[in-house]
Parts: C-alpha cells; structure tokens; sequence
C-alpha cells in the first residue's frame, strides 16, 4: 500500500487493457482529440459547464501529467482498441476542492467520453479497469465522486462500479452528488 503523502518520483501512468479499451498516458500527439473532447458541448454539459478553449485544454492536459508525477496516479487516456480512436479518459485526481463534505485524503474518480462512445459501457468498463489498478495501487482505501445529480448516466456508472451517495451539496453554486466507494 502507498502513503498518499509521500512524494513521488515521475511516475508514467501505467497501460490498463480491458477486452475492448486501453487506458494509457496521455500523448502529446492526443492534444487535438482531447482538446476536441473538453470543447464538445455534451461532454462539458454535467462538468465544467462551457466549452474548454485549446489553452484550457493544454492546462487540463499538463495537470494529468502533473498528478502522475507528484503523487503518484491520474487520469488515463481511454483508447477503442478495435478503432483506436480516442474514447474519453478516466482516472483518479487530488484536486483540493472547496467542497462539503470534504474529500480530503480520498483519491477523487471521474470519467468522461465523447458522445460516439456513450451507451456501450465503456465508462462502466474503464472505471473497474481503474479500480482493479487502484485496489492494488492504494490498498485498502476509500475513494470519491461527485456527479451532477441531472447526470443520470454517470450515477449509474457509478452505482455499477460501488459508489453510494453519501451527501447532495453546493460545488462551485452547483448542484452536486458526493459519493463513496470503500474497499
């Protein structure tokens, strides 16, 4: 198990494979697709809110790798291997949020996925995939969410993969859906 407070070393994200994804490190020559996912309407809809301009988008990218190397885990790039095609990404983050019930001390998940790929479980296959890594990676220990309550989706990807909600709150004067996920 690893001590969520010790530093870390530039640690690559580790390559993930499920029967039909890959979650990978995000690449440099991934820029365009994932500036393409961050700026689709229905993608940001339950997240941030508004279209990610390019240089929203580079600071997400940089902070993905950031979260690697300083502690340790981050987001993975989801890969369609039959395509190959660039289906979203997923991952645990640290992201000192101001936000009650506080989620310090617990990696954070989320998931997001262009549209093309909504509704083939994808999501619910990534998010295991990372679990499995992360049970092993963190040991025994909680993990969080939150989710827009009007995101139905992604509540039940989380349901699936053995979220419960423990506190609907206030996130940035949104509505928000804190859930929970023990080892």
């Amino acid at each position: 198990m690893r001590d969520l407070k010790a530093p870390v070393s530039m640690m690559p994200a580790p390559l993930l494979e499920t029967p039909r994804l890959r979650l990978r490190e995000h690449r440099l020559e991934d820029l365009e697709a994932y500036n393409a996912l961050w700026a689709d309407p229905i993608v940001v809809e339950h997240t941030v809110g508004v279209p990610q301009t390019p240089e929203d988008c580079w600071g997400r990218f940089l902070r993905t790798h950031g979260h690697w190397a300083v502690v340790g885990y981050g987001y993975w790039l989801i890969e369609e291997k039959a395509s190959g095609a660039v289906a979203g990404e997923a991952g645990f983050a640290d992201l000192h949020r101001e936000i009650t019930p506080s989620l310090d001390g617990m990696p954070e998940a989320g998931w997001i996925l262009f549209p093309s790929f909504h509704g083939k479980g994808y999501a619910t296959e990534a998010v295991q995939a990372m679990h499995e890594w992360g049970n092993k990676h963190f040991g025994p220990i909680r993990t969080c969410c939150i989710i827009s309550p009007e995101n139905g989706a992604s509540i039940r990807v989380a349901e699936k993969t053995g979220y419960r909600e423990v506190a609907q709150t206030l996130y940035k004067d949104d509505p928000a859906i804190v859930f929970h996920r023990d080892p």
